[in-house]
C-alpha cells in the first residue's frame, strides 16, 4: 500500500516520471513536466490525466490538427494510432496510463 502526493511530485528534468505501476503490461506513471513533449503515436491506447496544472493537447484527426486545453481534473484518451503532443501551460503534474515500453 503507498500513497502518492501527486501536487507534490517533481523531477530533476521535463517530463520526469515516477513509476507506480505496471500491471499486465500496463504502465501507470506520474510526470512532472513544464516543457513540451514531442509528436508520437503510442504502441497502444493512452490514458492521460492531468492532475494539477493546465496542459495545451494537440492532436491529429484525418489529417487536421486539433488543440483542446486541459485543466486539473482532464483525461485524454488517445486510442491507437491517435498523433499527438502535450504543451503543458507551467508546471503541470500528469498521470500516464499506458502499454509498458510505449513511447
Amino acid at each position: 500500500m503507498e500513497i502518492i502526493r501527486g501536487k507534490e511530485f517533481t523531477a530533476e528534468k521535463a517530463w520526469g516520471a515516477r513509476d507506480i505501476a505496471l500491471m499486465n503490461g500496463i504502465s501507470t506513471r506520474l510526470h512532472w513536466t513544464d516543457q513540451p513533449y514531442k509528436w508520437h503515436v503510442n504502441d497502444g491506447e493512452e490514458v492521460f490525466a492531468v492532475l494539477d496544472g493546465r496542459v495545451e493537447m494537440l492532436y491529429r484527426d484525418a489529417g487536421v490538427e486539433h488543440s483542446v486545453v486541459l485543466e486539473s481534473g482532464d483525461v485524454f484518451y488517445a486510442t491507437i494510432g491517435t498523433e499527438h503532443v502535450a504543451h503543458p501551460l507551467g508546471e503541470a503534474r500528469i498521470l500516464v496510463i499506458e502499454q509498458a515500453g510505449s513511447v
